[in-house]
């Protein structure tokens, strides 16, 4: 087993338990943080019931950036749809026989890693051309949507410009799921690939990134509008009360 394998084998197992323990942790943290008032985000459903299908349509549609800013919704809304594509495209390498589903995402998600690039440049220009979000942008804000546009790159490179043996690459992920290493090609375009998607993986429980779980917990998008017809009382106010 060459070198290579073994460290590129050994760098996703770390990546993939940075990845899932860091988001356990995170996760576990936005789920004690105390909401102690009502601060649902007007208009805002009144009833619990309604806040699932709020939180779907945010998820689903992002309903609010759409009423904020139709340009950055059509960009952010383009790279997250491009991006679910190209994700389950990539379920191919993990599955033997792979599902009839994801055989017919293939030339979906192929050419989703275009749009997936475009939505991903003008997020990027946005953070040039507009004067309110260029003053609030930092470092890492840039070099995140860099660092998403090479991995977009240079999966696109594989698949247009310099092939790679992807019987082999599924050959090394499978055998990761096994545990048992397999000989990984020795593409220049791959491992740079690879590389970048595990760098992904471990900064990610750390990045703003954070957001899509941390939607799902946000005080202002999952409570019910309701403060006349139901007293809030955080969990660690009725606590004391005990």
């Amino acid at each position: 087993m060459s070198a290579l394998s073994i460290f590129y084998a050994v760098l996703f197992y770390f990546a993939t338990a940075v990845l899932v323990l860091g988001l356990a942790r995170k996760i576990r943290q936005y789920a004690r943080t105390p909401a102690p008032l009502k601060i649902a985000l007007t208009p805002a459903p009144i009833t619990p019931a309604g806040v699932p299908w709020r939180l779907a349509r945010e998820v689903v549609f992002f309903e609010s950036l759409f009423r904020a800013s139709k340009w950055t919704w059509i960009f952010g809304w383009l790279f997250h749809a491009a991006l679910l594509l190209v994700l389950l495209r990539h379920v191919r390498y993990f599955q033997e026989p792979v599902w009839t589903v994801i055989t017919l995402i293939q030339p979906f998600g192929t050419y989703a890693g275009f749009a997936m690039v475009a939505g991903l440049a003008g997020l990027w220009a946005r953070r040039f051309l507009v004067d309110r979000v260029r003053y609030i942008s930092t470092p890492s804000d840039h070099l995140m949507l860099v660092l998403l546009i090479a991995i977009g790159l240079s999966g696109l490179a594989m698949r247009f410009v310099r092939h790679t043996d992807i019987v082999a690459v599924k050959a090394f992920m499978l055998g990761l799921m096994r545990f048992d290493i397999q000989p990984l090609p020795a593409d220049p375009v791959l491992l740079v690939h690879l590389g970048l998607v595990a760098l992904l993986m471990i900064i990610f429980p750390i990045s703003k990134l954070l957001h899509a779980p941390g939607l799902f917990f946000s005080p202002t998008r999952n409570m019910a509008d309701n403060p006349r017809e139901a007293r809030h009382v955080a969990a660690w106010a009725s606590a004391l009360d005990k």
